[in-house]
Formats: C-alpha cells, sequence, structure tokens
C-alpha cells in the first residue's frame, strides 16, 4: 500500500495553513515538512496495524499482518486452514489401533466428533508424526490422547514392534 498520496495530502495542508500566516510561517512549514513526514507515515502504520489486529481477531485462526516494505506497508493474508473433507472410508480403515480400555471404562462404541485448532506449527509436527508412522492423523491424535490420558508410556502401533516385522497386524477392531 502507498503511503505517499496520504503524506502528500498532509504536507498540502500544512502548505495551505502556512499560507495564512505569511512568510515565517511558509517557511516553518518548509522545515517541519520533512519530520512531519516520517511522523505521518509511523501514525498511519500505527493505524493500520492497530485495523489489522482487529481484523484478525475476526479471522481466527487466519491472520493479516502489517510488514514495511522501504516506505510503504504490505499485507500479508494467511487465511485459515481449509478443513479437510470427511472420508469416512479411509478413516475406517485407519482406525486407531489403542489397547483395550480398562473394564471399567469400557466403551460403548460411540464415536465422537471434535474440532481442533493448533498452531500451524504443531500441526505439521503432528502430520509428519502421523506419516512417519503410518497412520492418519485422526488416528495418531486419539492415540496421542489414549496414551497421555491412560498414564502409559508412549504406545506402539500392534503388529509393527520388532516381534512381527512388520508383516501382519494385530489388534482389537469393532
Amino acid at each position: 500500500m502507498d503511503l505517499t498520496p496520504y503524506v502528500d495530502h498532509l504536507r498540502r495542508e500544512l502548505a495551505v495553513a502556512a499560507d495564512a500566516g505569511g512568510d515565517e510561517a511558509r517557511a516553518l512549514a518548509e522545515r517541519l515538512s520533512a519530520p512531519l513526514e516520517s511522523a505521518a507515515r509511523l501514525t498511519l502504520l500505527n493505524a493500520l496495524s492497530a485495523a489489522m489486529s482487529d481484523v484478525t481477531r475476526e479471522l481466527a485462526p487466519g491472520s493479516v499482518d502489517v510488514r514495511l516494505r522501504g516506505l510503504d506497508p504490505e499485507f500479508v493474508v494467511t487465511p485459515p486452514p481449509a478443513p479437510e473433507p470427511v472420508r469416512e472410508e479411509r478413516e475406517a480403515v485407519a482406525a486407531p489401533v489403542v489397547a483395550a480400555p480398562p473394564a471399567a471404562e469400557a466403551d460403548d462404541g460411540t464415536m465422537v466428533r471434535i474440532n481442533l485448532r493448533l498452531p500451524a506449527h504443531l500441526k505439521a509436527r503432528a502430520e509428519g508424526a502421523a506419516a512417519a508412522e503410518g497412520l492418519s492423523v485422526n488416528a495418531w491424535l486419539v492415540r496421542a490422547v489414549s496414551v497421555a490420558l491412560d498414564g502409559g508410556g508412549r504406545a506402539s502401533v500392534p503388529g509393527r514392534g520388532k516381534d512381527s516385522g512388520g508383516r501382519g497386524f494385530t489388534g482389537w477392531v469393532r
């Protein structure tokens, strides 16, 4: 965004005001115009930053940043992540494989959906970890939550340990 037209407008307004004061006022306005240009640019940049902060608040988890390139600000828009399409078949195939819950907490088979908003850097790390273990992100997150809540160590995917050599799968399925 070019701020020059706005700064030029302020200079013209200062010149018009100085004309009413005579030659001394005009000379003073000319001496003040350079320092006022910097102050005007900074003030406009602060106003733009405050406005983009409000926009970011409404756009969350996306954002709009104001960056300074040379003398002019530029807007950098980070859109919210697009929701992943629902792939019920794929999720069913990659269903989380975790140890059966204790008898007191027996699962009745009900599945629920939640929205989880992660910062982009955590999402990328979760996707990488899931891919490294050959799991969907959903299956990896379910397993991680289960391990965290059950207080156990890191759970391994059945059938992928040292015993099976990766040739077969064991576990439970509904």
